[in-house]
């Protein structure tokens, strides 16, 4: 999962990378193939290149390590809304089948939820506003949901001409990768599609892990296998993280 969501950023791209796995899939991809990615984090810091994983937005290995520190506001008035941010990269608790994704509650009651998770942060302007937006979360019923119990960020509202109808200047997601395949919206209906399967994986397995009918491509595709270059930077970061 991490290596694919990797291989999906190309080099010289300005990436607003999230914490947890975007941060380690960003980190690869610097680390591999593209060298000259930007990484760019919501504290402010633009060109981060820590040698170990940053613990959170404020580690002080990301201030350390970049191009430049600017101020928050900075980043999202200059930075992200005017779109000149490329990708910007999520993880979700909830994802539904237009990829409108949840941070903020599990339940049906936001005063009084069943779970009540970290929040928004800056993914809503994330999702808005970058290019594309590509989503990284592990496959199972609980987070491929048929609704969200609370729409944190927006993918494709309910269904295609939603994002121009809100005013989202971004194309909203393009990819998702789960630990079983990588999904992407039908250009027709903006539903996710399961377009690839990870090696060994059968795509039913897939299918039974989704809240929702999903959808399966006509010519589904198998992503490669990591590669040794690939496993032993990966390897390097979770030992140092």
């Amino acid at each position: 999962m991490t290596v694919a969501a990797a291989r999906a950023l190309r080099d010289g791209a300005r990436c607003f990378v999230g914490i947890g796995r975007p941060s380690t899939a960003a980190n690869l991809a610097r680390r591999t193939h593209a060298p000259n990615l930007v990484l760019i984090y919501e504290s402010g810091t633009i060109g981060a290149k820590p040698a170990t994983l940053p613990l959170s937005i404020g580690d002080g290995v990301l201030a350390d390590t970049a191009d430049a520190v600017v101020p928050v506001p900075e980043i999202f008035n200059y930075w992200l809304q005017p779109g000149r941010i490329d990708v910007g990269f999520l993880g979700a608790a909830q994802i539904d089948r237009y990829g409108n994704i949840n941070t903020t509650v599990i339940g049906d009651h936001y005063g009084d939820p069943t779970v009540r998770l970290p929040g928004a942060g800056g993914a809503p302007e994330i999702a808005a506003s970058c290019r594309e937006v590509i989503v990284i979360v592990k496959h199972s019923p609980r987070a491929f949901v048929e609704r969200v119990d609370f729409v944190t960020s927006v993918g494709y509202g309910s269904g295609p001409g939603d994002r121009a109808r809100l005013g989202l200047t971004g194309r909203g997601p393009v990819l998702v990768i789960t630990d079983l395949g990588v999904l992407e919206p039908d250009p027709r209906t903006a539903e996710l599609t399961l377009t690839h399967v990870h090696p060994g994986v059968d795509p039913a397995r897939a299918v039974g892990a989704t809240g929702w009918p999903l959808a399966v491509a006509p010519s589904l595709g198998v992503t490669p296998e990591p590669g040794p270059a690939e496993l032993a930077a990966l390897r390097l970061l979770e030992r140092q993280d």
